[in-house]
């Protein structure tokens, strides 16, 4: 009880921060923003969404987590530039992003584990494995996302990293498949001159920095759900993050 009645604190300061952004946003004009608040409030109601769907009970710790991370992604990072603001917001952001998406992915499993209607039993670092990779699938279908959103649209989701030097088998003299490491200082992009200390890398760097945080935190995950397996009931911590079958989806 006390952790929903904390549940439900954080989501009313939320929502109430969510509507004091879109009206600022409205009265700025800035209505791409505005709908982005809109949005953040849709994603907010996921959760409950998923539970009568679904017929699980999402623990009030998982569920603030959520929502915490919702807002962070679409409001501060968004809305208020985090991203560029704060140079490890988005990489806080893909850890977490891991770390969630093992619980749902281990949670998913455990579910089917645990039902008489599936007669395979599957072992504790069976489960954790697959939600493991449940985790990085979705992390990867995300890179898909922004990769595809950059193309198509421009929108730079994959932010440019400055690279100091480079190492390239297309710079060698002689042809060869041997890297040449050349340092950068300078860049020239139709003829003018940018000062920026290095290359100029277009989303490959932070594609492979988000895919190895979120790789962090579903490893994370996924010890925290073997020790909750093995002894079911008693960690609090995975207790609070792990969603459980209701009653009714029992019967």
């Amino acid at each position: 009880m006390k952790a929903e009645k904390k549940r439900t604190k954080i989501e009313m300061v939320l929502m109430a921060l969510v509507m004091l952004s879109i009206v600022r946003q409205f009265f700025l004009g800035n209505y791409h923003n505005m709908f982005l608040g809109i949005l953040t409030l849709i994603l907010f109601s996921i959760p409950k969404l998923i539970e009568r769907k679904l017929g699980v009970s999402i623990p009030a710790g998982l569920q603030a987590v959520i929502l915490i991370f919702i807002f962070c992604a679409e409001i501060l990072g968004e809305i208020h530039a985090f991203y560029v603001k704060i140079s490890i917001w988005d990489t806080m952001l893909h850890t977490t992003n891991g770390f969630l998406m093992a619980a749902i992915g281990f949670a998913l499993i455990d579910i089917f584990n645990r039902s008489e209607k599936f007669s395979i039993k599957m072992s504790p670092y069976f489960v954790a494995f697959v939600a493991f990779c449940f985790s990085m699938t979705v992390g990867v279908l995300w890179e898909f996302f922004e990769f595809s959103m950059d193309w198509f649209f421009q929108l730079d989701m994959q932010k440019d990293w400055i690279l100091p030097t480079i190492s390239s088998v297309k710079l060698n003299p002689e042809g060869a498949n041997v890297p040449v490491k050349v340092a950068v200082e300078s860049l020239v992009v139709n003829g003018q001159e940018w000062n920026l200390g290095g290359y100029l890398d277009v989303g490959i760097v932070d594609t492979m920095k988000d895919l190895m945080v979120n790789f962090v935190g579903a490893v994370v995950f996924s010890i925290v759900g073997v020790l909750y397996l093995k002894q079911r009931g008693k960690g609090k911590l995975a207790a609070s993050l792990i969603p459980q079958v209701n009653g009714k989806a029992k019967e």
